[in-house]
């Protein structure tokens, strides 16, 4: 594996190092040694699989409060997926700040995103599927949100936004959420 910083400490973006013959290639995507070296948590503690229909699909931002906070890594596994974190960390030099990639099946980028990060992706293409490694189990209590489309956040999304849930369109906006919800 090739780990990439990005510009938020802590957050990377994992290539895999291929090793090529004329049937294909090998790779880890997965190294508790590796992601230790780097710096990046490696527990796992659940897998999950979303699968998309349309274009257009944005799920997120996603994160969870202390005790309960997850570490993720997130691989497109067919299609593609633009990916974005958010830096919720209060006494971080990054924070509120965001860093997005696109994650393809053709690309094989993972994003590994810390503690303490939003999480989301807009869909690229339709059917597009991505495969997470979880740190932590989901615990709908500590369960919160940002709304995508945050002015506050500025992401900017690579195409235009079709589909989302209604509890990710009902995430309150910065300004409005209470301070211990971050």
């Amino acid at each position: 594996m090739l780990v990439h910083a990005t510009p938020l400490e802590g957050a990377a973006l994992i290539e895999l190092k291929r090793l090529e013959d004329d049937r294909g290639f090998f790779a880890r995507s997965f190294c508790r040694e590796e992601f230790e070296a780097a710096g990046l948590e490696p527990a796992v503690e659940q897998c999950n699989v979303s699968f998309n229909h349309r274009k257009g699909t944005l799920r997120g931002f996603h994160y969870q409060l202390a005790p309960s906070a997850e570490a993720k890594t997130i691989r497109c596994i067919r299609g593609a997926v633009y990916d974005v974190i958010v830096d919720l960390r209060p006494d971080s030099p990054t924070y509120l700040r965001h860093f997005g990639a696109a994650l393809t099946a053709e690309n094989r980028l993972a994003m590994h995103v810390p503690r303490n990060f939003a999480h989301a992706y807009l869909t690229l293409t339709d059917g597009a599927e991505t495969l997470y490694q979880v740190s932590a189990a989901h615990t709908p209590g500590a369960e919160r949100g940002l709304r995508w489309d945050d002015p506050a956040l500025g992401v900017e999304w690579p195409a235009p936004v079709e589909v989302v849930s209604a509890k990710d369109a009902g995430w309150p906006l910065l300004a409005a959420a209470p301070a211990d919800a971050r």
